[in-house]
């Protein structure tokens, strides 16, 4: 077997991939601290904003998967340039965006980069690193994430108090171009061209059917469940993907190996995984806007209330490993679901009047639930498959966290329209006054201003709490439901382990350690 030669400059390299992976992990919560602001200043509805999240989760989902094997195929350094390229176009776009549809496409377009950025930015370290290294650098990386998630809304909020909402995408483009000139420098070129090809018609199929799947949910609130073009849309969004799994399991090399479903470790710890960020996407959409249309906090002040969440998830994620290996990974996974259903159920208890010490208290709580659950799941659905499908299984992995993702926030997004538009008392107020008012505790806010009205004003935040109730009630649900399938049927045995990581020659690293 071919051992990696060590490249002398192998960890000016890492950081390269580390400077990527912190572009992604940044924005994946700067956006959740301007949502409020950039909705008042573009009057955006819930719906739309909604899509301003989704667009970005979707596309990243969707084209995951064929992006590694682009990797594969022409180069993953070539890729990985390319990824952060689009990724800065779309951010210049966001940018200079000036109405809510322009927000979406480029988010969208940033989506396309993450999904050639998150993928690519692991698939290379078999090429540089020994497997004794091997484990160091994937750890930077991951600290570069973890350390991504609370800068995000600070940085965020600092530049929304500071200048125009366009700039919390401005901040992405010294970024980006920093890892563009990394990897430009130090990174090795790596390729496998015995990899799977991209499947054009699977990739199409994923992102038509997970569009779709995505329209109708964000869309049946203000149209109606039972509209035709709702009904039609989810019925087009079945068909799709029932479609793709039919397609994935008839082929001989797919993109998305379904069959790694039928491994119940696997099935388990990955349903296990993907409620989990069903459940905090749902939060980091919800809770935002809570604290700034609700609380009155400006946008930097709430990045700042949002810590409690991010450290308990550090504090956690540290403290995993140690607590699968004391307690077994089905005592650590279910534990940590009790705490984040424990914690959602405690937050329905939040009122407009709660203040912010109750708020981060349970905030605190979700954060270590999702640490102590997420951690060892991931691990544990991994840790269960043969070395030949672990690059297989950690995309697909991947991908369904994605999908839990998206799907939290356009249903629990949704359930909070809904229950706001249904509760908020817009008694006396014309008819198109009301129905902009109905469109989210922003609008309200804008409207009461306008017409000097308190009751309008109370009254909307009393509909938007109610509205978050709900959503954590949900929240509550899923994971307590989450927690006892882990409950009864993880298993703490290893099941079929890898004897260690594969060792790849320095120009052709397996497809197959991708996303490990």
């Amino acid at each position: 077997m071919v051992t990696v030669t060590p490249n002398p400059r192998r960890w000016w390299a890492l950081g390269a991939l580390v400077a990527s992976m912190l572009v992604l992990a940044f924005d994946s919560t700067i956006l959740n601290v301007a949502l409020p602001t950039m909705a008042g200043q573009l009057g955006a509805t819930t719906g739309q904003q909604q899509w301003m999240a989704d667009a970005y989760v979707v596309v990243f989902a969707a084209l995951m998967l064929p992006a590694g094997l682009l990797g594969d195929r022409f180069g993953r350094r070539r890729m990985l340039i390319t990824g952060l390229g689009v990724f800065l176009a779309g951010s210049v776009l966001g940018s200079l965006a000036s109405d809510v549809n322009a927000v979406v496409a480029a988010r969208a377009v940033m989506g396309v980069g993450a999904a050639l950025i998150m993928p690519l930015s692991l698939a290379v370290l078999p090429a540089m690193f020994t497997p004794g290294e091997r484990g160091k650098a994937v750890g930077m990386i991951s600290a570069a994430s973890a350390l991504g998630m609370p800068l995000g809304p600070l940085v965020g909020g600092f530049l929304l108090d500071h200048f125009w909402w366009g700039s919390v995408f401005l901040i992405n483009i010294p970024m980006a171009a920093l890892g563009i000139a990394a990897c430009l420098l130090l990174l090795p070129e790596t390729r496998d061209p015995a990899g799977p090809r991209v499947d054009a018609v699977s990739t199409a199929l994923t992102a038509t059917g997970l569009g779709a799947l995505i329209y109708a949910i964000i869309e049946a609130p203000d149209r109606g469940w039972t509209d035709p073009l709702v009904l039609a849309t989810f019925a087009a969004a079945a068909v799709l993907l029932t479609a793709l799994v039919l397609r994935e399991r008839r082929t001989v090399r797919p993109m998305l190996d379904m069959t790694l479903l039928t491994h119940r470790g696997f099935l388990l710890n990955t349903v296990a995984a993907t409620l989990v960020m069903f459940v905090l996407s749902g939060l980091m959409f919800t809770v935002p806007t809570y604290l700034q249309a609700v609380l009155g906090q400006d946008a930097f002040a709430t990045g700042v209330r949002l810590l409690p969440l991010s450290l308990g998830l550090l504090v956690a994620a540290k403290s995993a490993q140690a607590a699968v290996v004391r307690f077994g990974a089905r005592a650590a996974v279910s534990a940590g679901l009790v705490v984040l259903a424990f914690a959602a159920l405690l937050g329905t208890r939040t009122t407009d009047g709660s203040g912010y010490g109750f708020t981060a208290l349970w905030l605190a709580l979700a954060g270590l639930g999702f640490g102590f659950a997420v951690v060892p799941a991931m691990d544990g659905a991994l840790g269960t498959l043969p070395a030949d499908r672990a690059g297989s299984g950690s995309g697909l992995l991947m991908t369904l966290r994605q999908v839990g993702g998206a799907v939290g926030i356009a249903l629990l997004g949704s359930l909070l329209a809904s229950a706001f538009r249904d509760r908020i008392d817009v008694t006396g107020l014309p008819g198109p006054v009301a129905h902009t008012a109905g469109e989210s505790v922003v609008a309200a806010h804008a409207v009461a201003a306008r017409t000097h009205s308190a009751h309008l004003a109370a009254s909307a935040d009393t509909a938007f709490v109610h509205g978050m109730t709900l959503v954590l009630l949900v929240c509550g649900i899923a994971s307590l439901a989450a927690a006892l399938l882990a409950a009864l049927f993880l298993s703490d045995a290893p099941g079929v382990r890898r004897t260690g990581p594969r060792q790849a020659p320095a120009v052709a690293a397996p497809a197959g350690d991708a996303g490990q």
